[in-house]
């Protein structure tokens, strides 16, 4: 029988053949820790009896939830992290430096072929790069970079199309959410998804990044795309691992197979407080928008912010309305810059954040007032997400998050393009 990438991808790394439903214990070439889970994991090590990891080259720590401190107790844990990070000659990606995600893809540490595994859910970003990427526990984290092993059980694989035109004003978000509506929020729990399709190919990477982004929002443990021209372009000069693209046999087995028509989207809208709970925006009515979010490791990307400046230049956000930009790291942060984009966002009267989570987790930088509704670009929408339980939360595109900022009200953004 065929096998699917993620099979591929764990018979190479076990260097046997495995099937899925096998438990596997083999090495990653990746491990990722972030400051709300970096500390959790240096404790477990030690607990574990750990004083050196076993591939410290192969680790990376990143200050991106809470970047700058916004507390003595969250400064003593940064502290810790970069103790341990200069103890044993690991990578340790400063404040500012920009959210896990996005540094793991820019800095190489993500490539076709390879296994990453991240102490936090949305490491299956990678997946767009042809990479099998998952989120670890803490505890699990620590005992990889303990032993320089970790097991999986290999998943089964959904496939996922996305064929058909893609409507003007309907972006890579837009799609996403199609995605999870039709799948659901638990509807691919443990499985892989492998996402294909004709509006996948022509996407560029940071749309792919978006939809592989969200697939754990549908319960699976990784997005996983074809490698293609605009993957290798994309890691050109970015890497120097050694890597060979992954593509599924002909007569590999998925136990389901789901086709999204991408000629039937419309902008969307996740409305609270489910992630599934998705509309087209023209079904939406005269709800009053108090903060906007452009960023997040889901859309802070620089073809995001050129979208949200394309529709904002030359106006004024609405009165009473707060639009926060954060960027997704410091070179996306650097290019908007250098291309004028920051200067139309402030000029229309943004609030722009350093590279990092913002309030995507709710800790600093723009937790909203009880009773607000916020429209964000963000992956989640759950009670408390953004730091209020009594505030209310809609995700979409960055187009629809800047329409809506100039309006006060959720927006659909065709009319500004």
């Amino acid at each position: 029988m065929g096998k699917t990438i993620s099979e591929k991808i764990f018979s190479a790394h076990a260097g046997r053949d495995v099937s899925a439903g096998e438990i596997v214990i083999i090495e990653p070439d990746s491990i990722m820790a972030q400051d709300g889970t970096a500390p959790l994991a240096i404790r477990a090590f030690r607990e574990m009896g750990g004083t050196i990891p076993k591939y410290p080259e192969r680790i990376s720590f990143v200050i991106d939830h809470n970047a700058p401190s916004p507390s003595r107790a969250v400064s003593n844990l940064h502290g810790t992290m970069r103790g341990f990070c200069e103890g044993n000659d690991i990578r340790l990606y400063e404040s500012g430096e920009g959210i896990c995600h996005q540094i793991m893809v820019e800095s190489g540490r993500a490539f076709p072929g390879g296994l990453v595994i991240g102490a936090d859910s949305h490491t299956c970003t990678y997946g767009a790069l042809n990479c099998f990427s998952t989120g670890v526990g803490s505890t699990d984290l620590a005992a990889a970079m303990l032993s320089g092993q970790l097991w999986f059980l290999c998943p089964e694989t959904l496939k996922v199309r996305f064929e058909g035109k893609v409507r003007e004003c309907v972006y890579a978000k837009d799609l996403a959410l199609a995605m999870v509506m039709k799948i659901g929020a638990d509807g691919a729990s443990y499985l892989a998804l492998e996402i294909t399709g004709e509006a996948i190919n022509e996407m560029n990477i940071d749309g792919r990044l978006t939809i592989s982004n969200m697939a754990v929002e549908v319960g699976a443990k990784t997005g996983l795309m074809l490698a293609d021209g605009k993957t290798l372009d994309f890691l050109e000069g970015r890497t120097e691992r050694h890597f060979e693209a992954v593509f599924p046999d002909d007569e590999a087995h998925y136990v389901g197979e789901v086709l999204i028509d991408c000629s039937e989207i419309s902008p969307m809208v996740a409305c609270p407080h489910r992630v599934d709970n998705v509309v087209p925006v023209e079904e939406i009515d005269e709800i009053k928008i108090h903060q906007g979010l452009i960023g997040t490791c889901t859309n802070g990307r620089y073809s995001d912010i050129k979208v949200a400046a394309d529709i904002l230049k030359g106006k004024k956000i609405a009165s009473g309305v707060r639009l926060i930009i954060a960027p997704a790291s410091r070179e996306v942060f650097s290019l908007a810059l250098r291309q004028g984009l920051i200067d139309i966002l402030v000029d229309a009267g943004a609030c722009i954040v350093p590279p990092g989570c913002a309030c995507c987790v709710g800790t600093h930088q723009g937790v909203p007032d009880d009773g607000e509704n916020v429209i964000s670009t963000a992956n989640r929408n759950f009670k408390g997400r953004m730091g209020n339980p009594e505030a209310f939360i809609y995700l979409a595109s960055p187009a629809t998050v800047a329409a809506s900022c100039l309006t006060g009200k959720i927006t659909d953004p065709r009319q500004f393009l």
